[in-house]
Order: C-alpha cells, then sequence, then structure tokens
C-alpha cells in the first residue's frame, strides 16, 4: 500500500485568511493523522502566505507519523528543514511569485547544485526526495545526486485523466517508476491526484512508496469529511 501523506496548506491558508487560529491547524495535522493518514506535508513558501516557517516548527512538536517539508532550497528554507529536521524534505523549484508547483527540476542542470543540498540534508539524517517530471533523463539526473527518493509531478496524469485517455495518461509514469526503482530510488508522487484519479494512478504505478495530496483532498473534503475523505482514498491506495 502506497501511505497517504496530506498536505494541509490550504488549512493554513484559510486561517490566514481571517486572521486569528481558526481553524487550527495544528489540531487537524492531528485529526489527519487520527483519521488514518500516515504522514503531514506542509510547504512554506518565502512570503508565509499558507504555511508560517513558525508552522513547520510547531508541527514538528506533534507530528507523529512521517514529515515532510516542501520547497525550494533556498538559504532560509534549507535553514528551517535542518533545525526541524523532518522525516523527509521534498526539493521543489518554484519561483517566489509561484501560485504552485508547476514544474520538476532539471536535474541534469542543477545536479551540482542539488548534490549539495542533499548531501547537507542527509548528514543531519532527512531522507530525501526531488519533484520531477516523468522524463527518463531528468530520473536519471536525479539518481546521479544522490537522493534517496523522487517525487512524480502529476499534473500532465490528471490532466489527461479527466480527458478519458487513461492509458496515455498513465504510460510515462508508469516507465518511469520502473526506470527509478532500478536505479535505487524510492517513488512518490503529488500535484493534482483525487478521488477520481488516485485509484488508477496506484494500479499502473509500480514501486509508489507515498502520495501527497492537499488541494483535492480539502476540496472534497468540504462535502464529504475530512474523516470519510481520509479512509476514501486509504481504500484506493491498497
Amino acid at each position: 500500500m502506497a501511505k497517504l501523506s496530506v498536505n494541509v496548506n490550504k488549512i493554513a491558508t484559510l486561517r490566514n485568511s481571517r486572521g486569528g487560529n481558526v481553524p487550527d491547524l495544528i489540531k487537524v495535522a492531528s485529526d489527519v493523522e487520527r483519521f488514518g493518514a500516515q504522514g503531514i506535508t506542509i510547504h512554506p513558501r518565502p512570503d508565509e502566505r499558507h504555511i508560517r516557517y513558525q508552522d513547520a516548527r510547531d508541527l514538528k512538536k506533534t507530528v507523529k507519523t512521517e514529515f515532510n517539508i516542501e520547497g525550494n532550497p533556498i538559504q532560509k528554507f534549507v535553514d528551517l528543514v535542518l533545525e526541524v529536521g523532518p522525516t523527509q524534505v521534498t526539493l521543489v523549484p518554484d519561483a517566489v511569485d509561484a501560485i504552485t508547483s508547476n514544474a520538476g527540476w532539471d536535474t541534469v542542470e542543477h545536479r551540482s547544485f542539488l548534490k549539495d543540498v542533499i548531501t547537507t540534508f542527509k548528514k543531519n539524517g532527512i531522507r530525501t526526495s526531488i519533484f520531477v517530471d516523468a522524463d527518463v533523463k531528468m530520473i536519471e539526473g536525479a539518481a546521479a545526486t544522490g537522493t534517496d527518493r523522487i517525487e512524480l509531478y502529476t499534473e500532465s496524469y490528471a490532466q489527461k485523466y479527466a480527458t478519458g485517455a487513461h492509458g496515455e495518461a498513465v504510460s510515462p509514469f508508469t516507465e518511469v517508476a520502473k526506470i527509478a526503482h532500478s536505479l535505487g530510488l524510492g517513488v512518490n508522487a503529488g500535484h493534482d491526484l483525487s478521488l477520481d484519479n488516485i485509484k488508477f494512478f496506484k494500479e499502473n504505478v509500480p514501486y509508489l512508496l507515498e502520495v501527497s495530496i492537499g488541494h483535492a483532498l480539502i476540496c472534497e473534503s468540504l462535502y464529504l469529511g475530512l474523516d470519510n475523505v481520509i479512509n476514501m482514498y486509504l481504500n484506493k491506495l491498497k
């Protein structure tokens, strides 16, 4: 079974929209774990428009499952991750003004930079993952950095799946997952995965260890309830 890590950025967005502490991010993360999720993901950005850096420090004290911090490894982010010491850090090449993640790393062009950052994290006992497109060269480039895992950027899968082209949508991910495994890399995935498309993805992408889902899961929970939705995901990931 692939693990479900719930991205709680949208809870922080809702909290920040009114000030104060409603909803309580720490309580929601604890509830998410209680409902069965096997991890909590956050993606702090420099402007702290949703997750604040302090949230990462506070969550470290309460998260009992895997704690995954995503972000662009600028120095401020690197310092935060080293201070907090999460289970996993996922490196994402976000522009400062990006609304959401929209591309994987060019692991060939940025291999030296990524290798240096990954070496620092691994020396501190933090599992590393690189956000990448479903491209064989990028998978091979990731392996050369010394990373533990990759996270497959799945927006293209979600878009094609929605048109009914299910096989065409998933086939690149099936191929690169096999290659990643053969190179000794663990395989994670995330971005635009939902209750509609997650089961087919899980059934057709081998060696899948973990999915990180936030936006769709929280939107679905508005109608169906957070406890119910988390367990619906867990059933589809079996």
